[in-house]
């Protein structure tokens, strides 16, 4: 079952905030980088590149977990434990762009490899803690 993000704890996803994306690697031990992301209303969504290793074990074991850091205060957070409901190229470039005016100011993603496929993983919440 999913949990809610808390209403007092939505104005984050307006912020440019990161968020840092556990996965589970092959062996079991985790696997964490810092992501872009935004939230649709139900889904927490992340970009990626068809490949890479967060793409590798979002695609093998599809429970995450991830922080959400307010960067106007530290000690103001969110921590999501969820599962991947989708893993979709369709509209994955469009999102990435989105992503890039939001945290770069530009309005393409300017890092595009050579043949690069993005993707987006629509993550679904279902424990959240806050605190601050």
């Amino acid at each position: 079952m999913a949990d809610k993000i808390p209403e007092e704890f939505k104005d984050v996803f307006g912020k440019v905030a990161y968020a840092h994306l556990a996965t589970v690697m092959p062996d079991g031990s985790p696997q964490v980088t810092p992501v872009w992301f935004d939230y649709d209303g139900n889904h927490l969504r992340v970009n990626s590149a068809k490949g890479r290793i967060k793409d590798k074990n979002m695609r093998r074991n599809k429970k995450i977990a991830l922080t959400i850091q307010d960067p106007d205060n530290p000690y103001r957070y969110l921590a999501v434990r969820g599962e991947v409901d989708e893993i979709t190229e369709d509209g994955a470039d469009a999102h990435i762009d989105f992503l890039a005016k939001k945290y770069l100011g530009k309005d393409q993603y300017p890092f595009r490899s050579p043949g690069e496929v993005r993707v987006i993983y629509k993550i679904r919440p279902e424990k959240v803690s806050t605190m601050g």
